[in-house]
């Protein structure tokens, strides 16, 4: 399997970090083509351009553009479209994925690469050849709390306002938490849960 993979966290020392490389280093364990994005690493340029909102060129789509922000993206593109699945890993920060992860899906997951607008009622028919995502995400917000006061908001834009839009059926996700408290312990557990996640998402 081919799986495209983005990581999206500041901090290199970060638990993000050590879930990304496990499942990462599980996938190719299990023989997968992995390509891993660290956003943050790589500079990611997430801000989309008046240009972009218009359409995505063929040029763009195929990696021949002009500069290297078009270029970047691009190749994300070409890559997201040509995988068999996707895994996204990152912390809840205000309800939302980290601002890099924002921008990278309103850039890469554009119309034309990941879904088409097939009818007058706005319905979107999915490009993507990935049926399955796995999403890893970090929180120090207790689980009754989260559902309680704020119906899980990532739950959400993965589950039902991004992932559907693209053609990925098949949604897997976890939330390790409270981070800030956790201990080694705990912390070694997760790393083996996000393993037999990403274990699964290629059986």
């Amino acid at each position: 399997m081919r799986i495209a993979a983005y990581l999206a966290h500041p901090s290199p020392g970060s638990f993000n970090h050590a879930l990304f490389d496990a499942v990462v280093d599980e996938l190719r364990q299990r023989d997968c083509e992995v390509l891993a994005h660290d956003l943050y690493a790589e500079a990611f340029d997430p801000l989309l351009t008046a240009q972009e909102t218009d359409t995505v060129s063929e040029a763009a789509v195929d990696g021949d553009a002009e500069d290297a922000k078009d270029a970047a993206a691009a190749r994300h593109r070409a890559e997201v479209a040509g995988a068999d699945a996707l895994v996204f890993v990152h912390p809840n920060w205000w309800g939302m994925p980290p601002a890099v992860l924002a921008g990278w899906v309103q850039r890469v997951l554009a119309p034309g690469v990941a879904y088409k607008l097939g009818a007058a009622d706005g319905e979107p028919v999915g490009l993507l050849s990935a049926d399955r995502a796995l999403v890893l995400n970090t929180s120090d917000t207790p689980a009754q709390r989260e559902e309680q006061e704020f119906n899980d908001p990532l739950d959400n834009i993965w589950r039902a306002c991004i992932l559907p839009y693209t053609g990925v059926t098949d949604v897997r996700r976890a939330v390790f938490r409270t981070v800030t408290d956790s201990t080694d312990t705990q912390r070694a557990e997760w790393l083996r849960q996000a393993r037999a996640m990403a274990s699964a998402l290629v059986d």
